[in-house]
């Protein structure tokens, strides 16, 4: 069963809030970072992304820049925008967008439920995304954003979550993408108590929805901390790391469309003509966004196309060959345009659907990708599923929305 613990987080003054939060660190490169923070010298990016704050030529990953952000939030707590709470808490995160909510647990999780599989990964990590992460959580001694995890409901915890909903928020501010963000702290023991011996007698698992980066960089970190304390007990605040926790009913998965930046020496019409052999072409009049599993849209050329599998090209009973996102990996991407690794090759990108099918149209009419792949959500069921048979979805396969704003509450370690 899982373990959670509450903790002194550090917050911003509920008049600060809205100007602190960002968005996380990994959705935005160095110059949409630069751009968004400008202005605001409050924005979390100063302490996430810090890079945006030396110059251009310094490397992202220099040491510099995870000193950088050591300065940066030293620099806020100095100034008073920042204070810890003076008991551990647990609090509760409401986002809302269009009109849906999802309301969930901040609490830390525990470093031997990760290395124990009882909290559950469906993608694989990058080593170099890992060690940047890992840089600065021991430089900064803070665990700055939290992973977004998600479980299988029970009843008794989204009741003790809605009950506290009846309080005034602490901060309650729309973010500048629209998404209302409400936000309490629970202080009371006999809850605090109650919710944690839920999740220890009621909560098999937990599964990372997003910020699998996080989750094993501040698990390496807590193991590194362990090996190098000679008093370590397992109660110190490095065993545990920032987490908040969304029952799975509450949660909706969006698109996440491939873009290949030419057709591997093909003209579009022999592309089109192989692309035939694997699947039903059907040209457009108008965009194609796919309403089922197993359909795709394509734009190419200026044209959208509903593409559908031929019968037996994919097993149905395979749990990871029957994802979309791996129909078209196997028959399109990579025996058509030469994608053998969508993680490591330049020629393939990734929209996530909160951009729209038009942000696929653009950058294929700009000429900077020459076809796009409209797809199918994954459901959370299949990800719950094929994160349980300890198996990873192919890379890039879920994109989450809303996306946790980071700033709301750090965890020192």
């Amino acid at each position: 069963m899982i373990t959670i613990k509450a903790f002194r987080g550090i917050r911003p003054l509920p008049e600060y809030a809205a100007r602190v939060a960002s968005r996380p660190y990994d959705v935005m490169n160095r110059q949409e970072a630069k751009q968004e923070a400008a202005g605001n010298p409050l924005s979390f990016l100063h302490v996430i992304r810090p890079e945006i704050d030396l110059p251009d030529s310094i490397d992202e990953h220099d040491p510099r820049v995870y000193q950088k952000a050591k300065e940066n939030f030293q620099s806020l707590l100095a100034q008073g925008i920042f204070k810890q709470e003076s008991a551990d808490c647990f609090y509760v995160y409401e986002l809302t967008m269009h009109n849906r909510s999802q309301t969930g647990l901040v609490a830390c999780s525990s470093v031997d439920d990760y290395f124990a599989d009882k909290i559950k990964k469906h993608e694989h990590t990058r080593p170099v995304k890992e060690q940047d992460r890992i840089d600065h959580m021991l430089i900064t001694g803070i665990h700055a954003e939290p992973v977004f995890l998600t479980f299988r409901d029970v009843d008794a915890v989204t009741y003790i979550l809605f009950q506290i909903k009846d309080q005034s928020p602490d901060y309650d501010f729309i973010s500048s993408d629209n998404i209302k963000h409400r936000f309490w702290v629970m202080r009371d023991p006999s809850a605090i108590s109650q919710l944690t011996q839920i999740f220890k007698t009621h909560v098999p698992a937990t599964y990372i929805a997003d910020g699998h980066h996080r989750a094993a960089s501040s698990a390496k970190v807590g193991r590194l901390l362990a090996e190098q304390n000679p008093h370590h007990s397992g109660k110190e605040e490095y065993n545990f790391f920032l987490t908040v926790l969304f029952p799975a009913s509450q949660l909706h998965i969006m698109d996440y469309n491939r873009l290949v930046a030419d057709l591997n020496g093909l003209t579009e019409a022999e592309f089109l003509q192989k692309v035939a052999e694997k699947f039903q072409v059907h040209q457009r009049n108008d965009s194609f966004r796919p309403s089922g599993m197993h359909e795709f849209g394509m734009y190419l050329g200026g044209k959208w196309y509903k593409l559908l599998p031929h019968p037996g090209t994919f097993a149905e009973d395979d749990p990871i060959g029957s994802l979309d996102v791996s129909i078209l990996q196997d028959n399109l991407l990579r025996p058509i345009l030469g994608i053998t690794d969508p993680r490591t090759d330049k020629r393939i990108d990734f929209s996530g659907g909160i951009r729209g099918l038009q942000e696929l149209e653009r950058r294929v009419n700009q000429g900077e990708m020459q076809v796009a792949f409209a797809l199918y959500p994954v459901s959370m069921e299949q990800l719950l599923r094929i994160a349980d048979m300890g198996q990873v979805m192919p890379p890039k396969s879920t994109w989450f929305e809303p996306k946790l704003r980071s700033g709301l509450i750090i965890h020192p370690f």
